[in-house]
C-alpha cells in the first residue's frame, strides 16, 4: 500500500468484472448526508445499490437535521453512515498518533501533501492541516472495512480530504464536479491538482466539462465523462389539477435562499406585474441567509410571498403540484434537480442561460430562458405564461418529456454504474 505505484491514479490496470467476483464495493464521501437540499445524493445512492454495488457513505459533518425531522429512508442512511467530525478533537488526535507510530509513511505523504497545498500561506495551511487530519480518519475507517475506492460529489472542501486520504493512504478516488463554486477559484479550490489525481471524473453537464478542461492539460480530458443527474420518475411525475379557474397565479421556486439563486430578481419581477394589475402569488421553498432581505422587499412592495422554508421532498412535490409556474431566476449554477422536479411535473420552467441550464431546457420548446439578472426579461416570460394557459401547457408537457429521456434518474446511474465498472473496476 505504501508503494509509490500504488499512489499514481494510473497505476491500476482497469479489467472486466468477473462474474463470481464480489459486489462492487465504494464509499461515497460527502460533505454533509443526509442533507436536505442534496436529496439526489440519497436517490442516487440507493439507486446504485439496486444495481448491484455495495455503497457505504461517510460525511464530514452531521446531518443538517434532528433524526426526528428525517422521512424513514434517511433516517435508515443516517444510522448507517460514517460521521468523520463525531470522532471529535480527542479521536482525531488518538488516530494521527496511531497512524504516525503504526504507518509512518501513510502520515508523512499526508502531510506533506497537505503543506504543499498550503502553499507557506498560513490560514490556507491551517485548513489544510485540518482537512489532512479527517483524511486520516476516514482513510483509517475505510482501511478497517475493506474499502479500496473513494467517490466524492463536488470539488470543493470535501474533495481535498478525499485527495489527501487518496495521498496519505493510497486508496484511489473519482470525482462528481458540479460546479460552478470551484470555477471561479480554482486555485483556491485546488481544482487541477484534484483532476489530474483522481482516476476517472463524472461531470454533470457538457459545460462542465468544458470548465474542467479548461483548467487541466489535456492528457487528463479522456478520464472526464458526461453523466447526467437525474430525477425518479416514480415519485415527480404530473399530478392532476383542480378543475376549477384560478384568478391567481401561482409561481414556485425552490432552492436556498441566497443571492446566487436570484430569488430578489424574480421578486422584482413579479413586482413589475404587480404594477401592471396582474395577479400572482409566489411560494419561495428553502432556508438561506438572505430570507429576511427577501422579506422586507416583499413587505415594501406589496407582493403575495409565502416563505415555506427547507422542505421534505414529500413535501416539495405535494407544493409543485398546486404550481402553475415554476421560476428560478439563478445567477450561477450547474444543472438544478429542482428543475428537473418541475419539468417531470409537467410544471412550465422558466430559468437563466446560465452554465448546465440551457442543456436541460431548450428555449421555447421545453421551457423558457431569459438572461440572468434581467428582472425585466424574466416579467416578460412570466407574462406570457399567465397570459397563455395553452403554452403552459405545451411547455409543461415537453419539458417532462426531456427529463424522462435524459434526467431520468434510473437510466443515467445505469450509466453511472458502467462508467464505475470501465474506470474502476480494480480499486472496488
Amino acid at each position: 500500500m505504501d508503494s509509490e505505484a500504488e499512489l499514481r491514479p494510473d497505476s491500476v490496470q482497469a479489467q472486466e468484472p468477473s462474474k463470481t467476483a464480489a459486489p462492487w464495493r465504494l464509499v461515497y464521501l460527502l460533505s454533509c448526508y443526509p442533507a436536505v437540499s442534496h436529496t439526489f445524493f440519497l436517490s442516487e445512492i440507493r439507486e446504485l445499490r439496486k444495481q448491484g454495488f455495495t455503497v457505504e457513505a461517510a460525511s464530514i459533518n452531521p446531518p443538517d437535521r434532528p433524526l426526528s425531522s428525517m422521512p424513514a429512508t434517511e433516517v435508515e442512511e443516517a444510522e448507517k453512515t460514517f460521521y468523520i467530525k463525531s470522532a471529535g478533537a480527542a479521536g482525531a488526535a488518538a488516530i494521527a498518533a496511531k497512524t504516525l507510530l503504526l504507518r509512518p509513511a501513510v502520515f508523512g505523504r499526508g502531510l506533506m501533501t497537505a503543506l504543499r497545498l498550503g502553499r507557506w500561506d498560513p490560514a490556507a495551511t491551517v485548513y489544510a492541516l485540518l482537512y489532512f487530519a479527517e483524511a486520516l480518519i476516514l482513510g483509517d475507517w475505510m482501511r478497517l472495512h475493506g474499502h479500496r475506492h473513494l467517490h466524492i460529489h463536488f470539488c470543493g472542501p470535501v474533495a481535498t480530504v478525499g485527495m489527501l486520504v487518496s495521498a496519505a493512504w493510497g486508496f484511489s478516488y473519482s470525482l462528481t464536479v458540479h460546479g460552478p463554486d470551484e470555477f471561479y477559484d480554482v486555485e483556491k479550490f485546488y481544482v487541477r491538482q484534484k483532476v489530474e489525481r483522481a482516476r476517472f471524473i463524472l461531470c454533470i453537464s457538457d459545460f462542465c466539462r468544458s470548465q474542467l478542461m479548461r483548467i487541466a492539460a489535456p492528457e487528463h480530458w479522456d478520464k472526464m465523462h458526461v453523466v447526467r443527474l437525474g430525477i425518479d420518475p416514480t415519485i415527480f411525475f404530473p399530478m392532476q389539477k383542480p378543475p376549477e379557474p384560478k384568478h391567481t397565479l401561482e409561481i414556485l421556486c425552490v432552492g436556498r435562499l441566497v443571492p446566487s439563486k436570484g430569488q430578489l430578481i424574480l421578486l422584482r419581477a413579479c413586482d413589475l406585474l404587480h404594477s401592471q394589475g396582474y395577479s400572482l402569488k409566489v411560494r419561495l421553498v428553502g432556508a438561506g441567509p438572505d430570507r429576511e432581505n427577501l422579506e422586507a422587499f416583499a413587505r415594501q412592495k406589496g407582493i403575495s410571498v409565502i416563505f415555506e422554508g427547507a422542505k421534505s421532498h414529500d413535501e416539495t412535490r405535494q407544493l409543485l403540484g398546486r404550481a402553475d409556474i415554476f421560476a428560478l431566476a439563478s445567477f450561477a449554477e450547474g444543472v438544478p434537480v429542482a428543475l428537473m422536479e418541475a419539468m417531470a411535473m409537467e410544471i412550465p420552467c422558466v430559468s437563466t442561460r446560465v452554465a448546465g441550464i440551457p442543456e436541460l431546457i431548450r428555449d421555447g420548446l421545453d421551457g423558457l430562458l431569459v438572461p440572468a439578472s434581467s428582472a425585466e426579461a424574466l416579467a416578460s416570460a412570466l407574462q406570457r405564461l399567465s397570459e397563455d394557459p395553452l403554452l403552459r401547457r405545451s411547455l409543461g408537457v415537453a419539458g417532462c418529456k426531456r427529463v424522462l429521456g435524459l434526467y431520468n434518474l434510473p437510466q443515467n446511474v445505469g450509466s453511472l454504474a458502467r462508467v464505475f465498472r470501465e474506470e474502476a473496476s480494480n480499486s472496488l
